[in-house]
């Protein structure tokens, strides 16, 4: 008979909702060691309404300290701008052993939040899902399109502190496994630069083309022209909450600095190509920027890297369970008096 396993998934946009999915879809799943019963919460009404219409949770919390009290795992994906207070409510609310797995979209912050308010024995490890390049084009992040399969042949960015114990660290590597997302570690610090040039610059970009079109003679006319396009262009302002986009770009913000200083130049140089008339010079940056894009995209879609990625463990399943039930984080979920890490 399967294990059941009570774990907390806190926010159900479209990643929430995502993993909510995919745990059901392994739950599904012939010959399975363990069952996930997971909880759903999150502040916006309409968010849980759609998921609980795609079966991403099993039971509706109203609140953080009811979703993540008494789990073996609590998983954040809620908006940004409610990270802080959510580590604030862990303080108190989640107990000794849990592991929390942060899937927020910058992990610097996160750590100085779980370092100053989580105790010394729950644990946060940071997560960032890598999508199935099936969606690379479709441009929207809301809860209408989480699907079972958006982490298919890409993964998990796993990233641990130094001082995360390993038990901790194996218990969200082994589901990103069992869900399709293979793990493929990485450093905090490092992640967030990363995020900055691939996930805060299109957010600014949006942001700023938007703003400076607004403001300019024609709009009026010109907006009703806009298609699909221009809505990937400026999708975060549909899909993501002003204060989101506003922390996201100010806690990450020498980064994201440095990043537009770079597309400033490139655009300052492609706008003096373009006034000179220089075909022949515009036609070499275009073939060449081109060729990047393609050959990015094709080993995005084949998931295939310079580096050469680890297998995953044999007998995940097996080695999950025993880590749940039977190592250190166990016995102080259980509440065992010697129980350490």
């Amino acid at each position: 008979m399967a294990n059941t396993i009570e774990i907390a998934i806190l926010g159900m946009g479209r990643i929430g909702a995502s993993m909510g999915l995919a745990i059901k879809r392994y739950n599904a799943g012939k010959n399975t060691q363990q069952q996930f019963r997971v909880t759903g919460y999150d502040s916006e009404s309409a968010n849980i309404t759609e998921a609980n219409s795609k079966g991403a949770f099993d039971i509706h919390a109203r609140t953080i300290f009811d979703a993540a009290h008494d789990k073996a795992l609590v998983i954040v994906a809620l908006p940004y701008a409610e990270i802080s207070q959510t580590y604030r409510d862990f303080a108190t609310g989640v107990n000794a052993g849990t592991v929390i797995m942060d899937m927020s979209p910058l992990k610097s912050p996160s750590l100085a939040l779980a370092a100053k308010h989580l105790p010394e024995n729950v644990y946060m490890v940071g997560a960032t899902p890598i999508l199935n390049a099936a969606y690379l084009f479709d441009g929207v992040e809301d809860t209408a399109h989480a699907a079972a399969d958006l982490f298919d042949n890409g993964g998990m960015l796993v990233l641990p502190n130094a001082g995360c114990p390993p038990e901790a660290v194996e218990l969200v590597s082994d589901l990103c496994t069992l869900i399709g997302a293979p793990p493929r570690f990485a450093d905090p610090q490092e992640h967030d630069g990363w995020a900055a040039a691939v996930e805060g610059l299109p957010m600014a970009l949006g942001v700023a083309a938007f703003y400076a079109l607004t403001k300019a003679d024609g709009w009026r006319d010109a907006q009703q022209q806009a298609g699909h396009s221009f809505g990937r262009l400026i999708h975060h302002l549909y899909d993501t909450h002003p204060d989101d986009l506003r922390d996201i770009m100010l806690n990450n913000r020498d980064n994201l600095i440095r990043h537009i200083d770079g597309i400033t130049d490139a655009l300052d140089a492609l706008r003096d190509t373009l006034a000179q008339g220089d075909r022949d010079t515009l036609e070499a940056v275009i073939e060449e920027t081109t060729d990047a894009a393609h050959l990015w995209v094709i080993k995005r879609r084949e998931n295939k890297w310079d580096k050469v990625q680890a297998p995953p463990r044999p007998d995940i399943g097996a080695h999950m369970s025993s880590l749940i039930f039977g190592g250190a984080l166990a016995k102080r979920i259980r509440g065992d008096k010697n129980g350490s890490a």
